[in-house]
């Protein structure tokens, strides 16, 4: 492939998440935009409408006049998409998290793999310039704090309320998981989790201490039955705090000196985070394109696996706690969210 030549992309799915997908990349001066598919035939009307982007009835259709595609349709149904993407040959960034299922996440991301195609995983708070600045400070890294309020999401006619179909855990602490296993180099010792449901039939509110064996420990809370949003994330190390507020993009270090505390104040510039997200895999496409060779996106397959792993056993571990305390709790199926 020659290198100035435009990636011809696609996306499956334009709800919540993936019209912006469809968005940024008709905006991207690396990307040729091909179409766009969704099962709801008028939800991709409007968005093809809105972007003028053209609209396919048929998802293979699109995919075969596209070298890469997201996939950003609910859940518990990346892998029945993406998994007849990836063994047509196409490179594929899905939304976070990789899958519902362990087992189809794993298959996943052996078929990306066996078929030598990047795949990357929307896990979009490794872009945000907050993370550019923590980075810089992961070494040695003793705890954690961190917070991810968020409203229960509204109702939409015909569909269930937009990431219950998977609890709190998968929808919105798998962010700081990434995040945390980013950052700490080490295994997972052990972890302790409360959580229960409360307006859902999924976990809305979790809170799990996570040690590592390298004695570092980290403290997250998600909750989707908050009425203030909250994106929070505190490092605390040996002469060292971290304070990052990812909504407001703004934040603070104390560090010790030999005359007592210096503190520094952090404007972080603000990026379209998404963006940047799209133009890694866009990158990461090209690269493996250009020189015959598998180039990871930031954020590879195997990262989304990860996060995923410790996250489902986040959630069994809440799902243990209720069953010891008597608390109902009975998993859903996608025809009882509404």
């Amino acid at each position: 492939m020659e290198s100035d030549k435009k990636l011809k992309v696609g996306v499956l799915g334009v709800g919540a998440l993936g019209r912006h997908h469809a968005r940024l990349y008709a905006q991207s001066p690396n990307a040729e935009m091909v179409g766009i598919f969704d099962v709801q035939p008028e939800t991709a009307a409007k968005v093809g409408a809105e972007f003028n982007l053209p609209v396919f009835s048929d998802w293979r259709q699109l995919a075969e006049k596209c070298d890469a595609l997201s996939v950003a349709v609910p859940a518990n149904f990346h892998a029945v998409t993406a998994i007849p993407l990836l063994e047509m040959g196409k490179h594929v960034l899905v939304e976070k998290p990789i899958e519902a299922d362990l087992a189809l996440a794993e298959k996943m991301v052996e078929t990306a793999r066996k078929n030598n195609v990047v795949l990357a995983v929307g896990h979009v708070e490794r872009f945000n310039p907050a993370m550019d600045f923590l980075e810089k400070y992961a070494a040695n890294t003793r705890f954690i704090e961190a917070h991810r309020l968020a409203q229960y999401p509204p109702p939409r006619p015909g569909l269930p309320r937009r990431g219950t179909e998977v609890s709190v855990v998968v929808d919105l602490m798998i962010h700081d998981i990434d995040l945390v296993l980013t950052m700490v180099d080490s295994e997972v010792e052990r972890y302790d989790v409360v959580g229960i449901p409360v307006l859902s039939k999924t976990e809305d509110i979790v809170n799990a201490r996570i040690k590592f064996k390298n004695g570092s420990c980290a403290s997250l809370t998600a909750s989707r039955v908050s009425q203030e949003p909250m994106r929070r994330f505190r490092v605390f190390q040996e002469d060292c705090y971290i304070s990052m507020d990812y909504g407001k993009h703004f934040g603070m270090v104390l560090k010790r000196n030999r005359i007592g505390l210096a503190r520094k104040d952090v404007n972080l510039d603000e990026k379209n985070a998404l963006a940047a997200e799209l133009e890694d895999f866009i990158l990461a496409v090209n690269k493996s394109r250009v020189t015959g060779q598998l180039c990871d996106a930031k954020v590879p397959g195997e990262a989304g696996l990860r996060a995923l792993r410790l996250a489902i056993a986040i959630e069994n571990e809440a799902r243990r706690y209720n069953d010891q305390y008597g608390f109902k709790f009975a998993p859903c199926t996608p025809d009882e969210l509404n």
